[in-house]
């Protein structure tokens, strides 16, 4: 898959077959090995502060606290294909939660028109989540920030909070508005920024 224009997608391949494992083992053992190269940014990933902050944590120092088991919630912005404002977020709690902006964007997933035009929040919509501190913020659109220009106001007010951003959320059209928990745990690689999660809720 392609996730961001410009990056590549992933090389999944073999490392070594069961065939060749036989050779290695007691008779009627054998393993698969797989191998995958890939840039962080594949699928649907979280940025750690890192990502933007070369003295914030990477995604092995980020709290389970931030990750698992969060309390949720669903926000819809008013105007889902323009740029979100702060509106979106009244009378919202948002303190210690997951919030995740449902815009539909993910609709698009696997067509040219998902990586252009995309929703995402202004910088007075960021800033108002970073003061009411949930403990993660996740969108179902190509970014959290426009890519009109290489201004990423989004990001550097969130992360520099430490708060977590995960991107190209699908499903949440099945989810509740809130009462549920939600889960986005990436492998814990020391130097990374970035890197691909299994997002789920429980509701």
């Amino acid at each position: 898959m392609r996730t961001y224009p410009g990056l590549p997608g992933p090389t999944i391949s073999t490392h070594l077959s069961r065939e060749a494992s036989r050779a290695l083992y007691a008779t009627g053992t054998e393993f698969h090995i797989g191998r995958i190269d890939m840039v962080a940014n594949t699928g649907t990933y979280l940025d750690a502060p890192f990502h933007r902050y070369p003295e914030g944590a990477d995604v092995s120092a980020l709290p389970l606290a931030r990750l698992a088991d969060l309390p949720g919630v669903v926000v819809r912005p008013p105007a889902p294909d323009a740029a979100i404002g702060p509106e979106t977020f009244d009378g919202v709690a948002l303190a210690g939660r997951a919030v995740l902006i449902r815009t539909g964007w993910s609709d698009r997933w696997g067509t040219d028109a998902y990586f252009t035009g995309h929703p995402h929040l202004t910088e007075t919509a960021a800033s108002l989540l970073a003061e009411g501190g949930p403990a993660l913020v996740g969108i179902d659109s190509l970014n959290i920030d426009s890519t009109a220009s290489g201004d990423r106001p989004a990001h550097s007010v969130l992360l520099a909070r430490g708060i977590p951003i995960v991107e190209h959320l699908t499903g949440l059209d099945r989810l509740p508005a809130s009462g549920f928990r939600f889960f986005a745990v990436p492998a814990g690689v020391r130097g990374l920024g970035t890197f691909p999660v299994r997002a789920f809720a429980i509701a």
